[in-house]
């Protein structure tokens, strides 16, 4: 069947938009043009025609967690947000640490999964071990401990020693816990106002840091998770100024909060690395728009209700992200005129996609049918009610925000629409 998104517009360069139809045959773009026919018309009504995103870094719970989250409905929380691919964290129960539990995560996610979800492997057993996983007989595309940092330089030298004779990247969660001492958010001026201990910065650049170096010794793709302050973008600065392979992400939410956006001890705030201080997060936003972080990922992290109702002490890490995150980004960056929407859909799914070697398309024929339509004209309040994820622990809840995903196409099939009678797929 020939299927043809109508009417729609795509980026031709930074701004500029064109008007274009796209028809999708056997899950492959066939044709680009105007006044395309096809079987089934789907009018697109103007809206922005963009690849399907791509998000390298998620929590989808399952298996052991559940109740906050699982791979059927991260899934379709994803495709509701636009993403056509993403890749989940490994910090689920039991840990995918050999390659008997790495396979039975990959049965659930081809059961219930209605996008691509890559799962990622751990860097050692039970994340916290220092014993390193057997790479060769795990068939992933990274290793990560997301979660928790390797805390010795020697398994983490022995790690990249490892991931770069099989040409696999290490990503790598930085957080040095001798350096903790307790805290619970960003140790400056909104902690000490709010009686909470706090967290330094150096507790993740100083593994950063650590890390660079032994990447430039080993030669394999470092690459850093959920950046946060000053001193992190600055020593990935110096070490692609060194020509060492690092890459590096960004959240929206580091980019648009720092820590005097906390109203209170409310754990809607909480996540790790925490939100930090002005300064990091003006350098943050320099490094995205300078290249030195790579793209941005959302880090989407459900936990229930009754969790973040703990305060900061007792609450654990995290916060959802991954429905309103490009309408996020939209309206906070290129309604403003800080970003171009070229930038931003590069940043959401043509550079994570390349740099982790996943699937996406650039909308020309030939190349996968993973396309995501973009409303950039109607205004649309957050609402917990609409989330299709388990869990709605998010402190952008009740912002009015424009950009919001209408259609999600993957592999030609329509995963997620506003419109019940276009999906073609559960």
């Amino acid at each position: 069947m020939r299927v043809v998104l109508k009417n729609g517009k795509r980026v031709v360069k930074d701004n500029q938009l064109e008007q274009v139809d796209i028809a999708i045959e056997k899950g492959l773009i066939s044709e680009v043009g105007t006044d395309l026919t096809g079987d089934k018309i789907i009018d697109i009504e103007g809206k922005l025609l963009s690849p399907g995103l791509v998000d390298i870094h998620v929590h989808f719970r399952e298996p052991g967690f559940t109740d906050k989250e699982t791979i059927y409905t991260g899934s379709q929380a994803a495709a509701r947000g636009g993403f056509t691919t993403v890749c989940a964290m490994p910090n689920t129960n039991p840990v995918p640490d050999t390659a008997a539990k790495f396979e039975e995560i990959q049965r659930l996610i081809e059961k219930d999964a209605c996008i691509n979800v890559h799962q990622y492997a751990p860097i050692t057993e039970e994340l916290r071990s220092d014993k390193l996983v057997d790479m060769k007989s795990i068939d992933t595309f990274a290793y990560t401990n997301d979660g928790v940092g390797v805390q010795t330089a020697g398994v983490m030298y022995e790690a990249m020693k490892l991931a770069a004779s099989i040409n696999k990247p290490i990503v790598a969660h930085t957080e040095d816990d001798s350096l903790l001492y307790g805290g619970v958010m960003h140790e400056g001026i909104r902690n000490k106002e709010l009686g909470l201990p706090g967290i330094m910065g150096i507790v993740e650049s100083s593994q950063i840091a650590r890390d660079i170096l032994l990447a430039k010794e080993t030669g394999v793709h470092y690459h850093v998770c959920h950046v946060s302050s000053k001193e992190s973008v600055d020593a990935i600065r110096e070490g692609k100024r060194q020509g060492v392979n690092v890459t590096a992400e960004v959240t929206p939410h580091h980019l648009i909060l720092n820590e005097m956006d906390i109203p209170s001890d409310d754990a809607t705030y909480k996540m790790n690395p925490p939100l930090r201080g002005i300064n990091d997060q003006k350098a943050l936003l320099e490094g995205l728009l300078d290249g030195t972080i790579d793209f941005i990922a959302t880090d989407h992290a459900p936990h229930t209700k009754k969790e973040k109702t703990q305060g900061f002490v007792g609450s654990p890490f995290g916060i959802v992200g991954i429905e309103t995150s490009f309408a996020m980004m939209y309206t906070h960056f290129v309604k403003t005129g800080i970003f171009t929407l070229e930038f931003l859909i590069e940043r959401m799914s043509t550079l994570p996609a390349n740099l982790f070697h996943l699937q996406t398309s650039d909308l020309t024929v030939g190349t996968v049918a993973d396309i995501s339509v973009f409303d950039l004209e109607t205004a649309y309040t957050v609402d917990a009610a609409d989330y299709l994820s388990k869990s709605s622990n998010t402190p952008f809840n009740g912002e009015t925000v424009y950009g919001m995903c209408t259609l999600t196409v993957h592999n030609g099939e329509v995963v997620w629409s506003q419109n019940e009678g276009d999906k073609s797929c559960r």
